[in-house]
């Protein structure tokens, strides 16, 4: 089982795009995993908290200037960014505005994991995930408000249910694990990045299945909606490298680096229907999370690299 493990993580691009086509080709094959997108993603922050203690996120928080630049990078650039994309590749119309909301969307859930494959800081990549969709509510409508002139209603209730189960609960509890029981988890270490690739793959085929049909509806014009996806997500690590200006630690960089380029995109359809707005506006987001899955993996084994 080890060595499937690893061989899974060894070979995550290749199943990340084997697994993306599967869901693309044979949507079928993950209908029903759309509504386990949370729990999943829950079990996979439960397996990554595994690798860390409180210790760990005790030196994240006396660093309150780390979290800030995040924040700031997440919510201010590429709010911006997602609007001159949105510009560039679509003019005017939904597609525009939903390439903006993107922008300012929050950090990805998985993002802890492709910090921990790239031998980031994955404690401080855990805080900035949670820091970052606890300010969500509040921060994003103010930005799309400003770049749109379009006001969104906050699902609050769902936002903070989301961060709650499938952000803190799993992390304290793994955190707590750690912590008490060190030696035993510890021995653990070299499977933890391969069964989180594991959940990875899941979750992409929950992501790409039930979207195929639209995906695959949009015909070559699709190429131009995943192009202004993958323009926005390499603009995310170019504005993450930005860090580099704070920090000179490598790992730290990593951790910043997927926190500002992966952006949250279940949020993106609770702000939207929570507003009453038409579901077109969330498509860019559906691109972009097949597009951050296929493109993080290679990043992360890049810096590993490194």
């Amino acid at each position: 089982m080890r060595r499937l493990i690893y061989f899974v993580e060894s070979n995550l691009v290749w199943f990340v795009i084997i697994v993306a086509g599967v869901g693309l080709i044979f949507p079928e094959s993950g209908k029903y995993l759309g509504s386990s997108i949370a729990p999943l993603l829950a079990i996979l922050m439960f397996v990554i908290s595994l690798t860390f203690d409180a210790h760990a996120v005790r030196i994240v928080f006396r660093k309150p200037s780390r979290q800030f630049l995040a924040m700031v990078l997440v919510y201010g650039p590429m709010s911006i960014a997602g609007f001159l994309t949105g510009r560039l590749f679509f003019g005017n119309g939904l597609l525009a505005t939903g390439q903006t909301l993107l922008g300012t969307l929050p950090t990805d859930v998985s993002s802890p994991l492709l910090v921990l494959m790239a031998r980031g800081n994955v404690a401080l990549a855990a805080v900035f995930n949670a820091v970052n969709t606890a300010l969500s509510p509040f921060i994003v409508p103010l930005f799309f408000l400003w770049l749109t002139g379009i006001q969104l209603e906050v699902p609050i209730v769902s936002i903070i249910l989301e961060l709650v189960l499938v952000v803190l609960v799993p992390t304290i509890l793994g955190v707590t694990l750690r912590t008490k029981f060190p030696t035993i988890i510890s021995q653990h270490d070299s499977t933890y990045a391969g069964i989180g690739s594991v959940f990875y793959l899941v979750i992409l085929l929950a992501v790409v299945a039930p979207n195929a049909e639209t995906i695959i509806g949009y015909g070559w014009y699709a190429f131009v909606i995943a192009g202004a996806a993958l323009s926005l997500n390499l603009c995310g690590y170019f504005i993450g490298m930005a860090s580099r200006f704070i920090t000179a630690d490598r790992p730290e960089v990593i951790a910043y680096l997927f926190t500002v380029s992966k952006k949250e995109f279940s949020i993106a359809a609770a702000f939207v229907a929570a507003s009453g707005l038409p579901s077109e506006i969330v498509i860019p987001a559906t691109f972009f999370a097949v597009i951050q899955m296929i493109t993080s993996p290679v990043v992360a084994k890049y810096l590993a690299r490194g």
